[in-house]
């Protein structure tokens, strides 16, 4: 953000020293108005079309799944279940409910994957399991 406004002061200032190298008042009676309104317009929408590059989101790749962390970390099929349900926020009796396991089962596969991905908390195995590009 502060280099776009540095950028943008840069251009404006460029333009005023133009204008002024120009010497102005004698570029004005030599030049026509349709000149300097073509001028302006043609500034205003460069501005624009470099304001819409830069402000447009762009397409993300499709997601790829590291199965090399998922191996290197030593997670299960079932834990990687878990692990997208913890992401989806949903609570051990709903992932409990969801695989038709029990919740101690579900908080055996939680506390496995804290252990294995070095967190201590839900968000943080969410967040460490979307940086190994585990999770989307």
């Amino acid at each position: 953000m502060v280099r776009s406004i540095i950028l943008y002061g840069t251009g404006l200032a460029g333009a005023a020293f133009l204008l002024e190298w120009l010497n102005y008042k004698y570029v004005v009676h030599r030049w026509s108005t349709e000149f300097y309104i073509v001028a302006v317009a043609v500034l205003c929408v460069a501005l624009g079309i470099w304001a819409g590059h830069r402000l447009t989101a762009r397409p993300r790749q499709a997601f790829a799944r590291n199965d090399a962390a998922i191996a290197a970390l030593g997670l299960s099929a079932r834990e990687c279940e878990v692990l997208e349900m913890l992401a989806a926020g949903h609570a051990n009796k709903v992932i409990a409910r969801q695989l038709d396991i029990s919740p101690n089962t579900v908080k055996t596969h939680v506390a496995r994957i804290y252990e294995k991905l070095a967190v201590a908390s839900r968000t943080q195995a969410v967040q460490r399991a979307r940086t190994l590009d585990i999770l989307p």
